[in-house]
């Protein structure tokens, strides 16, 4: 669920731009509450993100535009860091530049801890971080901007930590998804073909809806901090193979489990697994979906869309 259903969901009243190298699908005709406008730019491109914000004068920005897979950011490294990193400093020098009061938040990410040993574990904003994939530094450099326009040019910057949300219609590039169109592709097949090849499955994640990082983000416009940072996240972990297990349990198969070298990352973190105290405190939010009824909408996802 992205922001406009979430707004139409709740009934608010809102006008939103979205912007994107790609068009999206979608129709006007859904919303109620909102009214809809998309442009299809590149944000790399500094003049035209500055003269859509003059005429737009947004309230709010919420800036979601990234090479978001670590995977890739391994195969292209150069592309991710330098797209993940100038898109944003596009969008924050142009609001500088116009002089606007536009709330902006600006989604980091919890790659940008690294691996941290259990004892630390849940992760806090105050944790150091040690990023150690190409994605994961630009997700901290473009933190740091944040800071630097935020308390050297007084923008109202909020920072997120988003940790591993999932969702119906998240591709298939990532883990979830990837797992959950194998496992019902063997469904279907009657178990005649029972492999589902992965890549490491030990390590550990925080997995969140992504109805409730929306919900989060929203809260976090709203009642955020200028300037601070906050973990969005579930505040529990799940190995990959435990996620494994509950997908093979929801869909009642048996699997075998082939790891490929080439899906395992040059470095990867082990364990991730997030504190949500400081925005719960700050902002009231809290969380609505479980990890198996995130599952559960996935899957449905996936059997209605492979049919």
């Amino acid at each position: 669920m992205k922001l406009p259903q979430f707004l139409e969901k709740n009934e608010i009243h809102a006008l939103v731009k979205g912007i994107d190298i790609h068009i999206p699908e979608f129709s006007q005709d859904q919303f109620k509450y909102i009214k809809f406008d998309f442009e299809k730019i590149d944000l790399l491109q500094k003049d035209v993100v500055e003269n859509i914000i003059f005429q737009f004068q947004p309230d709010y920005i919420l800036h979601l535009a990234s090479y978001s897979s670590v995977a890739f950011s391994w195969t292209h490294p150069v592309l991710s860091f330098q797209n993940n990193t100038n898109i944003f400093l596009n969008l924050l020098d142009a609001v500088r530049k116009l002089n606007l009061s536009t709330r902006i938040l600006s989604i980091g990410s919890s790659e940008e801890y690294g691996n941290v040993c259990e004892e630390d574990l849940p992760l806090k904003e105050d944790h150091p971080l040690k990023p150690i994939s190409p994605y994961a530094v630009a997700r901290v450099s473009q933190e740091m901007l944040s800071k630097i326009y935020a308390d050297g040019y007084g923008l109202n910057v909020i920072m997120t930590r988003s940790f591993n949300h999932i969702g119906t219609y998240q591709k298939d590039i990532f883990v979830v998804p990837s797992f959950i169109k194998q496992l019902v592709q063997i469904k279907n097949n009657g178990g005649k073909c029972s492999e589902l090849v992965a890549g490491d499955i030990s390590i550990v994640r925080d997995f969140i809806d992504v109805r409730d990082v929306v919900s989060a983000y929203y809260q976090l416009l709203n009642k955020g901090e200028k300037g601070e940072i906050y973990n969005v996240c579930s505040g529990q972990g799940r190995s990959l193979k435990e996620v494994i297990s509950d997908i093979t349990d929801i869909l009642n198969i048996d699997i075998s489990i082939t790891i490929k070298n080439n899906l395992i990352r040059p470095s990867d973190n082990k364990i991730i697994i997030g504190s949500n105290e400081k925005i719960v405190k700050k902002t009231g939010w809290n969380i609505k979906y479980s990890l198996d009824q995130s599952l559960k909408d996935i899957i449905s996802y996936w059997q209605n869309y492979l049919i």
